[in-house]
């Protein structure tokens, strides 16, 4: 079994403290997002006394849970880190951790568990003209963040952005239009920046192969096998959009928890950071109670 942790909130980042004790117990009690009645115990221990077969962190910084890292290994949990770093200003991600230290944890980490544990998420691609992010921006950003991230990832998974109806609400009354048109293209030269520096670049749910980009898996089964002779089978996890290729996995967070802010976010519809943090407190909401 995979465990993810989490699509919906930012554990690593948010939550260390929750995700240590769910690991010390073995088990956490899941919370059906939109099913409330319903609730899963998952089982966190690895093979051979358990069923986790490798736990996959989602961030915006993996420095708070670095300390837990050696013991993670004695212990025998596999994980794997899918670490998003964009560059993007407050106005976007009002809330995120600083890049430069959110950088310097991703380089931390990579050191400590090696760059084949570590995937670079770029996403989402978006364009904002009241900012002054178009096409040149992005390439320029990137640039710069591949240069210093060359060598200490194993990848770079790119996405456009998605227009849900929360992420819509925050742009109009933030004032500003956000689009993609264009985000083929820019792909292609995103994907030759990666390429100079050494970073094999895939999709997340996109089709950009005529960019040059093949459609990858932020949930990898082909990844984890590579690196443990985990067999996630064949299947695409049933839960997840059409066309996405992530292995099936048991998410552990809950929706509306984040309070990184993010105006693009589509797994908060709290209007504010107060609303999302009262929800990362409910106590109905086990999953980060």
């Amino acid at each position: 079994m995979i465990v993810s942790a989490s699509r919906r909130t930012d554990v690593p980042a948010l939550y260390p403290a929750w995700l240590r004790r769910r690991l010390a117990q073995g088990r956490v009690r899941v919370v059906h997002p939109f099913r409330p009645s319903l609730v899963r115990t998952v089982d966190l221990r690895p093979p051979p006394a358990g069923t986790m077969d490798a736990l996959v962190l989602w961030t915006r910084t993996p420095g708070p849970l670095l300390g837990d890292l050696q013991e993670w290994e004695r212990k025998g949990i596999r994980s794997v880190w899918l670490v998003t770093v964009t560059g993007y200003p407050p106005e976007l991600e009002p809330h995120a951790p600083p890049l430069r230290a959110a950088l310097t944890a991703l380089e931390e980490l990579s050191r400590l568990v090696g760059a084949q544990r570590v995937a670079w998420r770029y996403d989402p691609v978006l364009f904002v003209p009241e900012l002054g992010i178009g096409p040149a921006w992005h390439r320029r950003n990137f640039e710069r963040l591949a240069s210093r991230l060359s060598g200490r990832v194993d990848r770079c998974v790119l996405s456009l952005y998605d227009p849900y109806r929360a992420p819509e609400g925050r742009f109009r009354r933030a004032g500003l239009r956000v689009h993609t048109e264009g985000g083929a293209e820019l792909a292609r030269d995103l994907a030759d920046i990666a390429a100079r520096h050494g970073i094999p670049m895939r999709t997340c749910c996109e089709d950009l192969e005529a960019a040059g980009i093949p459609p990858g898996a932020c949930i990898d089964g082909r990844w984890l096998r590579r690196l443990w002779g985990v067999e996630a089978g064949t299947r695409k996890d049933p839960g997840q959009r059409a066309a996405c290729r992530c292995a099936p996995s048991v998410d552990i967070g809950a929706y509306d928890t984040c309070v990184h802010g993010c105006l693009y976010c589509y797994a908060t519809h709290a209007r504010d950071r107060a609303s999302a943090r009262h929800r990362a407190h409910d106590p109905t909401q086990e999953a980060l109670g």
